[in-house]
């Protein structure tokens, strides 16, 4: 599902796990924006993190293979 943008403390749920992962940084590599996620559980200081590539499309973004939970009434 895209968003309007990418923003730190977003919660994304990864499509092919189940789990919830937490946007804890962004930054730009050139003319590509990556986000690096943490899982969103109990043991997420011990966890390590995931980059993601930050797809733009018009006025949305979106990070593939993840949906954007916090729209969703099941969170």
């Amino acid at each position: 599902m895209p968003v309007k943008s990418i923003q730190l403390g977003q919660v994304w749920r990864n499509d092919a796990n189940g789990k919830n992962y937490l946007v804890t940084k962004l930054y730009s590599e050139l003319f590509t924006q990556f986000a690096m996620l943490r899982e969103a559980s109990s043991n997420a200081a011990d966890a390590g993190t995931t980059r993601v590539k930050v797809q733009k499309q018009d006025d949305s973004a979106t990070l593939p293979g993840y949906t954007y939970t916090q729209d969703a009434t099941d969170f």
